[in-house]
């Protein structure tokens, strides 16, 4: 249904917090949307205009889906990706390519194919090395800090599944720029952020715009960014996460082809969010102003280690206390440990002052069950 020359359905596969927030951000601009997800409590649900319920690698729901949309799009990459290739054969507009998408999927595929374009990546290895400490990565399924082991003896626990090794780079910081990229070649990407992780679970706490390093360092990031995105030929969102190595060197970590949760904090900081930025570049149409407009820090609210059941929400209100606090709850049904139930955004005219503010929070930011 395209009453103006741009697409109005849009379909989403995955029904997780990306897909609420793109709904929450594309329902001003006058979009429908579709969901693919297992289960009526995906996060997406309850706003999405149609909901499907099946498998993601379903191939009959897939082309349910896309039959209903003008264009398909992801919040999770794993998915099926030859039956989209099939459905793009015989009509289905979907963005990104699956081409792509089964590129990204396989981590050691994508490393190869960035080295071999000139993008800068660590050392990596199809097999052990035989040299310690070494990063084992799972080739294919891993995220939000699943799927990667560091290795520091042969006598160390190994991930189970078949796997691919990158040497342990010594680190300054950890670094993300968000692109976009439209058909038509336009690309616009965010100002850079710097990353924290969890030391345990290995999934991001904490994300600061713009990012706590040397202006040519940002400025270097984001160059890197835009060619390595352009090298894929993605279109869309795509995330890329970066290394800032003890050494001065910048290099790829690896490339998300959705929106990301580095870039939540667009939503108050810049002029455009990363999900209206999405809807946009998928649509092709002209793409919207990346600019910050104030500094911002953002920590996701997650799951305590032992948490379980029906959430407790009672930090929510304190979270809030602050005057340039904003609080994104994902309306998840249930909490796990170290799963991400929301996020909570503030921000500020200096970085550090949104840092300060972010880590006054303590403990509000983690979220146990109602029984505990």
């Amino acid at each position: 249904m395209e009453t103006d020359g741009r697409p109005r359905r849009i379909g989403v596969i995955g029904g997780g917090q990306l897909g609420r927030m793109l709904i929450l951000a594309g329902r001003p601009l006058g979009f429908q949307f579709g969901v693919l997800d297992r289960g009526q409590s995906a996060p997406a649900a309850a706003i999405a205009d149609r909901f499907i319920t099946g498998d993601l690698y379903d191939g009959a729901a897939l082309e349910d889906l896309t039959s209903w949309a003008d264009v398909t799009t992801f919040e999770i990459e794993h998915t099926d990706t030859e039956a989209l290739a099939e459905l793009a054969r015989r009509g289905a507009r979907i963005v990104p390519e699956a081409r792509l998408l089964a590129l990204i999927n396989d981590k050691l595929r994508q490393k190869r194919s960035l080295s071999e374009a000139g993008v800068s990546v660590p050392p990596f290895w199809a097999e052990h090395p035989g040299t310690f400490p070494v990063v084992q990565k799972l080739r294919h399924g891993g995220y939000d800090g699943r799927g990667v082991a560091v290795l520091s003896g042969p006598s160390d626990p190994v991930l189970d599944g078949v796997s691919y090794y990158e040497e342990k780079i010594a680190l300054q910081a950890e670094l993300a720029v968000i692109v976009a990229r439209r058909q038509s070649g336009q690309v616009v990407a965010y100002p850079a952020v710097d990353m924290e992780f969890h030391p345990i679970a290995n999934i991001v706490t904490g994300v600061v715009m713009p990012a706590r390093v040397p202006v040519d360092v940002q400025a270097r990031a984001t160059e890197i960014a835009i060619h390595a995105v352009e090298t894929l030929g993605g279109i869309g969102i795509l995330a890329v996460e970066l290394f800032w190595a003890e050494n001065g060197e910048i290099l790829v970590n690896e490339i998300a082809p959705r929106p990301h949760n580095s870039g939540h904090l667009t939503i108050e900081a810049c002029e455009t969010s990363q999900f209206e930025q999405h809807l946009r570049a998928i649509c092709d149409i002209p793409l919207g102003s990346a600019q910050i407009r104030c500094a911002a820090a953002s920590v996701n609210l997650l799951g305590m280690p032992d948490a379980s059941g029906p959430p407790n929400l009672r930090n929510i209100p304190a979270l809030m206390e602050h005057p340039r606090a904003h609080v994104h709850w994902y309306d998840k049904s249930e909490v796990r440990p170290f799963r991400k139930m929301g996020h909570v955004t503030i921000t500020a005219e200096r970085s550090e002052d949104a840092v300060r503010a972010i880590e006054a929070l303590g403990r509000l930011v983690w979220i146990g069950g109602t029984g505990e």
